[in-house]
């Protein structure tokens, strides 16, 4: 269940270039010092001077971010409901939410399905924007709740682009094996729409890096989409390859 949404200032009715929400995996696998690299790795990604220049790129059409925690079927926490992004004020309002927040008790079972459709129900409380994008973060593949296929093929995300980052574990060829099995699972079960993709943090250290790249990815795509643009065949790719035909 949702826990009650913590607003930072409201969106609503504003019209904005991009609505970006980040869905950040806190199940079993996540431990306590893994939890907090993630969140304190967006909080300082987002204030990058190269990824605020990005963010506050045309003042007259911002984005909107919303950020929520999930783990099973039954779990979801609202972090961040949707905010505007305007100004490096503004940016820093919302990383010092992230970097703040406390974790809460959470069920130990991932269910990327049920985090796909939190997320798709936020963005339907977005302001309106040109660009809906789902930025979702995860260690391990689907094990609760509905598929993300099956999300998918609800038309949950129509016109939404799911893009990916995936976390890998400690060192060792057992752990890259997991690492690019997981990665193959969210490519072709959770990314999706126009040029999605999918970055690859080999570790949560590794977290505020890769996240900073997927960024900048991602709000560039917003940057220069237009209303209507929407639409298209399923996307996704590796960070750094050419998308998919």
């Amino acid at each position: 269940m949702m826990a009650p949404a913590i607003v930072l200032g409201s969106a609503a009715d504003a019209a904005c270039r991009q609505a970006l929400v980040f869905a950040l995996d806190v199940s079993s696998s996540v431990d306590t010092e893994e939890y907090r690299q993630q969140l304190e790795g967006l909080a300082g990604a987002l204030q990058e001077p190269d990824v605020l220049d990005a963010i506050l790129f045309d003042p007259e059409a911002p984005m909107a971010v919303a950020a929520f925690e999930w783990s099973s079927r039954e779990y979801s926490s609202l972090i961040v409901d949707w905010t505007l992004l305007r100004s490096e004020a503004d940016v820093t309002q919302v990383a010092t939410r992230l970097s703040g927040w406390n974790r809460h008790h959470a069920p130990t079972e991932t269910g990327l399905g049920t985090g796909l459709r939190v997320a798709a129900d936020l963005l339907a409380k977005a302001p309106d924007c040109w660009e809906h994008t789902i930025d979702i973060s995860a260690d391990g593949k689907n094990n609760d709740g509905p598929s993300p296929i099956s999300v998918h093929q609800s038309g949950a995300l129509e016109e939404v682009t799911v893009n990916a980052l995936v976390v890998g574990s400690t060192a060792g060829a057992r752990a890259e094996a997991e690492l690019e099995d997981v990665s193959a699972y969210l490519r072709e079960n959770v990314a999706s729409g126009p040029g999605a993709f999918v970055v690859v943090a080999q570790s949560y250290a590794d977290y505020a890096s890769a996240m900073r790249r997927k960024l900048l990815k991602e709000i560039a795509q917003g940057t220069s989409a237009r209303p209507l643009d929407h639409g298209g065949m399923k996307s996704a790719v590796e960070d750094g390859a050419d998308p998919k035909g």
